[in-house]
Parts: C-alpha cells; sequence; structure tokens
C-alpha cells in the first residue's frame, strides 16, 4: 500500500471561501488532484462540518486526500485524512495525539528551513513554504524565494509543498526548485 504522503504531489488544491462540490469535483478530476485542503475561514460551526462532510464524500470517491485547515477537532470529528497548521495553531505534537499516527499533519514554515526541520523532527508529515510568488489571496505573506525551496531540500526527507501565487504559468519553477507539490486557490477556483 501506498503510503499517504507519497501522495504529497502535483496540484494541492486549497478550497476558497466559495464551496461548490460540481466545480470542485470538475478541478480534482481535470488536474488530478491528490490532495484538497478545506480552508474556509468565515463561516459557522455547523457549515464547517456539513461543508467538509461533502468534500470528504467526493475525496474518497476519487482518492484525493482530505486535510483540515487549523481545525483539528473538525479533523478528527468528521475523520478527514490530516491537519495543516500553522505557526499559531495547535502543536504537531498534539495534533498526533488527537488525530492519530496515520494521520497527515502538514505545517506551514513559511520561508523558515529551521522551522520545517523542527516540523519534520516533530513528526510532521508534510511542510509548506510560502508565499513563493505574489499571492491576491495573501498579498501581505511572507516572501520565500525559490533558493529556500533548493536549499531545505538539502535537509528534509519530507514532501516540500509551494503555496503563495503558483499558477499554471510559474508551477514548474517550483517543482524545479524542489517542491513535490503546489498548492493552488485562486489558479484554480478563480476567487
Amino acid at each position: 500500500m501506498q503510503k499517504p504522503h507519497n501522495k504529497i504531489s502535483g496540484i494541492y488544491a486549497i478550497t476558497s471561501n466559495h464551496i461548490d462540490i460540481v466545480m470542485i469535483e470538475s478541478i480534482i478530476v481535470k488536474h488530478n488532484i491528490k490532495i484538497l485542503q478545506y480552508r474556509h475561514k468565515a463561516t459557522n460551526a455547523q457549515t464547517r462540518i456539513d461543508e467538509s462532510i461533502q468534500l470528504q464524500q467526493l475525496c474518497s470517491k476519487y482518492h484525493t486526500l482530505f486535510i483540515i485547515n487549523d481545525d483539528v477537532n473538525l479533523a478528527e470529528k468528521i475523520a478527514a485524512d490530516g491537519v495543516h497548521l500553522g505557526k499559531n495553531d495547535d502543536s504537531i505534537q498534539r495534533a498526533r495525539e488527537q488525530l492519530g499516527r496515520n494521520a497527515i499533519i502538514g505545517m506551514s514554515c513559511y520561508n523558515d528551513i529551521k522551522l520545517a526541520k523542527n516540523a519534520q523532527n516533530q513528526g510532521a508529515s508534510y511542510v509548506a513554504f510560502g508565499a513563493l510568488f505574489s499571492s491576491t489571496t495573501k498579498p501581505k505573506a511572507t516572501k520565500c524565494e525559490l533558493d529556500t525551496i533548493i536549499q531545505a531540500k538539502q535537509f528534509l526527507n519530507i514532501p516540500i509543498v509551494g503555496i503563495g501565487g503558483v499558477d499554471f504559468d510559474n508551477q514548474q519553477q517550483a517543482f524545479d526548485a524542489g517542491c513535490d507539490a503546489v498548492a493552488m486557490i485562486s489558479a484554480l477556483f478563480k476567487t
């Protein structure tokens, strides 16, 4: 059986705040999405549960990993494949205890190789670096040079996800620098 983190490759889709199941399904099929992250910041808890259950069922249909952004409790409640954490979220250890040893746990590392090495040592399944390019989703995001990815690749043995302004025109630059996957929001969902 393939290890789940081996599926962290290619395009890593992150939802916009507008969840359209039909559109998301067509994106999964068209772009062979292997991992989908549910990120919906401004909504109530029940809507988040309902949307995440629908997305999880869709991901299951296409053998796509389903990750919840920032919310370990929601990931546990719906038995998602994992969670993606930022620097102000739960610790990797707490998420691992709550979700189990097989859960995918990703960590945002911005432009900090030391943070990525610590995340790997703490048991992260993958790390994300960015923003690699100018981003319309997070225009004030910390910039991460492609050279940082090249350097990080020398120290890390877990997948690297590049995020921030990645689209179909510049994704190859991220892959060439050493990213295993590239996260896209606006390029897929036209937000």
